[in-house]
């Protein structure tokens, strides 16, 4: 009864969070926690003790029994020789020791048991780490509920595609070997886990595609522009050259020839104002040329500002981490305090 009403009020908290959502649908993801925690390797190792400090106590148990039953079957055989206090004193002491039998396998297996408490001290730890990281992946990739499959709500069905319980053993992995990482691996493992949240979030996806087309459009401008200004510095340079050399010959020429006459002057005057004109054709050409290398340089400042949002950006995401794994420390020191007697 306690789980249909638990169920009832899920599937009304769902209901109500879909009509507030609107058209944004809503996501959902489980884990199996006996499936992570099988695949945790600390976990592994000391239930492997566990298991072998339980199959001690039963082998005790299995002696003291053991050793009940040759009482019992003695004070059978003797029975027809001993008093009436005597068999009363024999039968009083294996009533003690089957008292005492039972008394330790509940010490032992009971309900509040030791076995039951170091195996609760013993799943605390990873069962923390576990919601931590659940809570980080759910964040991460905007699920609005995630469930344990292994818990006490049944679960009929369950697609395979909505399980992050393979991200969370990742998650944990990847947290227990950080220390031993380059920061290269760590940047890899960050870019990785962007690709998968780009995979499961698909407005994210969208929004990220946006962004590189923008990106792609935005550097072919640049390289375009500064295409476009190489080749007009070019030409500049190839018509201030031709000048250049024309002048050059012109006044090679004028050494060599006679005084001029009357036409021959104003020919040389035609000459000079062509000079002038081409002179100012070049001064123009230096004006484009000046004119190209200031949107070119225009254009490098913007890369650079560019970079350095990029840098700031793996910074702040490098401090986040950090902080990020502080509180993770800080946590498990917190869990590894041991409580006080009665608590």
């Amino acid at each position: 009864m306690k789980r249909h009403f638990l169920v009832l009020i899920l599937l009304l908290t769902i209901s109500t969070t879909l009509n507030a959502q609107g058209s944004r649908g809503i996501r959902i993801g489980y884990i199996d926690m006996e499936y992570i925690l099988q695949n945790v390797p600390d976990y592994l190792e000391a239930k492997n003790q566990l298991e072998l400090k339980a199959q001690k106590w039963k082998q005790e148990m299995e002696t003291k029994k053991n050793e009940i039953n040759k009482q019992k079957e003695n004070l059978k055989t003797e029975r027809a020789l001993l008093t009436k206090e005597l068999l009363a004193e024999r039968e009083e002491e294996i009533a003690f020791l089957e008292t005492e039998l039972s008394d330790y396998q509940q010490k032992k297996f009971g309900p509040t048991g030791e076995l039951v408490v170091q195996k609760a001290v013993l799943v605390k730890p990873i069962q923390d780490q576990v919601f931590t990281a659940v809570q980080d992946i759910a964040e991460a990739k905007k699920y609005d509920f995630v469930f344990d499959k292994s818990s006490d709500m049944t679960m009929i069905f369950s697609a395979k595609r909505f399980d992050i319980s393979d991200q969370v053993i990742r998650k944990l992995s990847r947290a227990a070997t950080r220390d031993k990482k380059t920061k290269k691996e760590l940047k890899e493992e960050e870019i990785q886990d962007y690709k998968e949240s780009l995979e499961d979030n698909p407005t994210l996806a969208d929004r990220q595609k946006k962004l590189d087309e923008r990106k792609i459009a935005r550097e072919k401008l640049i390289a375009d522009r500064k295409a476009a200004a190489d080749a007009k510095k070019a030409e500049a340079a190839k018509k201030r050259q031709d000048m250049l050399d024309a002048k050059a010959g012109k006044k090679t020429t004028a050494s060599t020839e006679k005084p001029a006459s009357t036409d021959e002057t104003k020919d040389a005057v035609t000459s000079d104002t062509a000079k002038k004109n081409a002179a100012n054709d070049a001064n123009a050409a230096d004006r484009e040329a000046a004119k190209q290398a200031a949107a070119e340089a225009k254009a490098k400042t913007l890369e650079d500002r560019k970079k350095a949002l990029d840098d700031k950006k793996a910074k702040a995401l490098a401090d986040r981490e950090a902080t990020k794994k502080a509180r993770e420390d800080k946590k498990k020191k917190n869990d590894t305090v041991p409580s006080a007697p009665g608590q």
